[in-house]
């Protein structure tokens, strides 16, 4: 009986999820493909430098930070569907906007303007379409299935950047970077399409809001812990490209291929983890795994062992926003979902801005293995405040 109900539960499980899991992939692939070709776009064809390159690729992660409260508030008082939907529609308008750059290339400054423009557009998109896919999908299945749906919620995220940039690469290199902007107008379309048979999820009109700062202090503990668990995957993307040049290890390529590799497996074959055993014990190994992995990549003596810390790394932080999710959402009632997720999301876009230049700091004054030592140092604490946080539970 067990089994058949488990098995029941399974294919109401992918029903819902795997129409939500195409959308956010196609969404994300947007997001890779742009961001595989909008730094040779500015530096080449427009001729800007570096630091006009950063702040263009840098807009949309402040964008997404800036609106994460309005994406939890939307969500909760109109409906997952309809803040999804939204952040579909703005995917496909952003897409318009970065062809009317590719028109303008010949201005340089009036193309940066489209840009810069197409850039926020596509970051407050991912806010809105994450939140409420998010909420969507934990409401279709029910919350004990919530680090379940975060989980391939991750998936779907990570595979759309991984994939997105070398295809649109390829298809600049053969068919020119107006096609890939296009494409960014199609997938929105898939994306919508996919979901567009799922039922909606009822809103709550009557329920009292709780003021999003009271619930940025409920689930303080649970985001500080993903913001010091983010710095180590932020140090590997940020810096593992220098770190290998100052080795003379040759091609970094490896430790990215194994880090994202180590990060899918892990959600893939353990995703059921936080929802079984509880999202304070499986973050706790999580970010001790992660902490190996720092450690070993600081004191590597060669290229094969720091690809193994990256290894370590990606499947140590790989179950650590589902884990700490699940318990996030617990703080707060069911019509304030969306809003706890959106708080709870915006601790990472915080710790991933913030990460990068105190570690450039880091690695000016004492070099690049230092770098992951700090990575591991901010896993340390990420664990100091779950054990504090258990202390805590216990003393009441």
């Amino acid at each position: 009986m067990n089994t058949i109900v488990a098995a029941s539960e399974d294919k109401t499980f992918a029903k819902f999820i795997t129409p939500i899991i195409i959308s956010v992939f196609a969404i994300y692939l947007t997001m890779g493909m742009t961001l595989g070709v909008l730094p040779g776009f500015v530096k080449n064809d427009l001729h800007f430098g570096s630091l006009v390159v950063g702040i263009v690729i840098g807009l949309q992660s402040l964008a997404t930070l800036l609106t994460r409260a309005y994406s939890g508030r939307l969500t909760d008082t109109s409906g997952a569907k309809t803040s999804n939907y939204l952040g579909i529609a703005l995917v496909g308008i952003a897409g318009v906007v970065y062809t009317c750059a590719v028109t303008f290339r010949f201005d340089a400054y009036t193309a940066l303007v489209f840009l810069m423009f197409a850039r926020i557009v596509h970051g407050v998109s991912e806010s809105l379409s994450v939140t409420g896919s998010l909420t969507w999908g934990i409401g279709l299945v029910g919350a004990p299935r919530s680090g379940k749906v975060m989980t391939w919620n991750g998936i779907a995220m990570y595979a759309g950047i991984a994939l997105g940039a070398p295809l649109a690469i390829w298809m600049r290199q053969a068919h020119g970077i107006q096609y890939v902007f296009a494409s960014t107008i199609m997938l929105s379309g898939i994306s919508w399409v996919a979901t567009v048979r799922l039922p909606a999820l009822k809103v709550d009109g009557t329920h009292i809001r709780t003021p999003f700062y009271k619930i940025i202090g409920r689930i303080s503990k649970q985001g500080l812990g993903l913001a010091f668990a983010s710095i180590g995957f932020a140090c590997i993307s940020s810096f593992i490209s220098l770190f290998f040049n100052s080795r003379s290890w040759g091609s970094p390529s490896p430790a990215f291929v194994t880090f994202g590799a180590c990060y899918v497996l892990t959600r893939v074959f353990f995703s059921s983890f936080p929802d079984r055993f509880g999202g304070y014990r499986v973050a706790l190994v999580s970010l001790l795994i992660e902490l190996c992995g720092q450690l070993l990549i600081s004191f590597a003596p060669s290229s094969e062992l720091a690809i193994a810390g990256c290894s370590l790394t990606g499947a140590g932080f790989s179950l650590v926003f589902p884990s700490l999710g699940v318990l996030a959402i617990q703080k707060v009632a069911p019509q304030m979902r969306g809003t706890a997720l959106g708080a709870y999301a915006a601790f990472f876009d915080l710790s991933l801005g913030m990460a990068g230049p105190v570690a450039g700091m880091i690695a000016g004054w004492a070099g690049y293995a230092s770098v992951y030592s700090f990575g591991a140092t901010s896993c340390l604490l990420a664990v100091v405040v779950l054990l504090r946080k258990n202390t805590d539970a216990g003393k009441a």
